[in-house]
């Protein structure tokens, strides 16, 4: 019988999702549940939204273009453009969710062997999307005992090899919700400057600021 190949053995099963049934049986034997393995927030979906479901007036649902719809990247990039940020909507492509894009940037970027460092804690599933390119995730330990702040320029410095490709930040970070300031930030633009790497930036709750930061 053919085998499963060496990188779908080494695949790892998704810590977020393996705890679910675990909590829905705790659940169904009456216990309360607090789900903090999943982003799930509690926030209710835009009534205009909703209303727009509600009132397609399309018969057919057919493929559209590859990148996304062009209104819908017009619109993404009139967002950054409110932020100082100048992106042409040529520049964006739409993914079925976030996860998708990190994949696509590291499998567009990335060559097996290559590494990638990422502040942790972090999201767990980086790993799964590193193995499906053949890169490998380095990981870099932040501390509690200054709010999961970024580790400093020269701890960065330390773990670029010949093998290091790039850095990636989840800004606020997931699971931490850091917000990572202004100067931590202008840090790792000198580094992937110096070094000439790829900053993978998974901005997926900037939207879930509740501060000046």
């Amino acid at each position: 019988m053919p085998m499963p190949s060496h990188r779908g053995w080494i695949m790892p099963e998704s810590p977020i999702r393996k705890l679910v049934p675990l909590a829905r049986q705790a659940e169904a034997r009456g216990l309360k549940i607090y789900h903090l393995n999943i982003g799930q927030p509690d926030i209710k979906t835009p009534q205009v939204g909703l209303d727009a479901l509600k009132h397609i007036d399309r018969s057919i649902l057919e493929y559209t273009q590859s990148e996304g719809l062009l209104s819908l990247r017009q619109k993404l990039a009139a967002y950054y453009n409110r932020f100082g940020i100048e992106v042409d909507p040529s520049e964006i492509i739409v993914t079925t969710g976030g996860s998708e894009a990190v994949l696509f940037a590291f499998m567009a970027c990335l060559d097996p062997g290559d590494e990638i460092i990422v502040p942790e804690p972090a999201y767990a599933n980086y790993t799964a999307f590193a193995i499906s390119g053949g890169a490998i995730i380095r990981p870099l330990l932040c501390s509690i005992d200054n709010d999961f702040a970024l580790p400093s320029f020269d701890e960065f410095e330390k773990m670029i090899t010949k093998r290091t490709r790039a850095i990636l930040l989840c800004n606020p970070n997931n699971p931490t919700g850091h917000i990572y300031t202004a100067e931590e930030m202008e840090h790792i633009r000198q580094l992937v400057k110096k070094y000439d790497l790829y900053l993978f930036s998974d901005e997926v709750y900037r939207e879930f600021c509740y501060s000046d930061t």
